[in-house]
């Protein structure tokens, strides 16, 4: 059988996340950011999901996703329904789960070339990180 390596036609791809911690491609990020398939954007500045208001979505907006991924941590969180109006109100989906299931949720959208964009919220206390190893 032969195997050949499939690199993603994307610039960013997260390798893992959890409340504490995340690697996109090989750096370690321990603050809040957001990433796109072509774009990051690191130590965005939401420290909490439950009190995450549409100004707070701006950077997060501006990269014109169709979907938003919004990792919450450790454990899932919903952002206050005024935020999830602000996004509806765009046609914009937004998704509240896990770091770790954003993580994987974005790879595969972003390999299906999907206009995908998360938001993680980092430190929230949540897990301090010790699932993700570098490798």
């Amino acid at each position: 059988m032969q195997l050949s390596l499939e690199t993603p036609d994307f610039d960013y791809v997260l390798r893992g996340a959890d409340g504490g911690v995340a690697l996109v491609n090989d750096r370690r990020l321990t603050r809040s950011f957001i990433v796109a398939p072509r774009a990051l954007v690191e130590d965005w500045p939401a420290t909490s999901v439950r009190t995450l208001d549409a100004d707070a979505l701006a950077p997060v907006l501006a990269l014109e996703p169709e979907v938003i991924l919004l990792g919450t941590g450790a454990s899932q969180a919903f952002p206050p329904a005024a935020t999830m109006a602000a996004c509806l109100s765009r046609g914009i989906g937004l998704e509240a789960m896990t770091n770790a299931a954003a993580a994987r949720t974005f790879n595969v959208l972003a390999g299906e070339g999907r206009r995908v964009v998360a938001a993680f919220v980092l430190g929230d206390g949540g897990d301090s990180g010790s699932g993700i190893r570098d490798s």
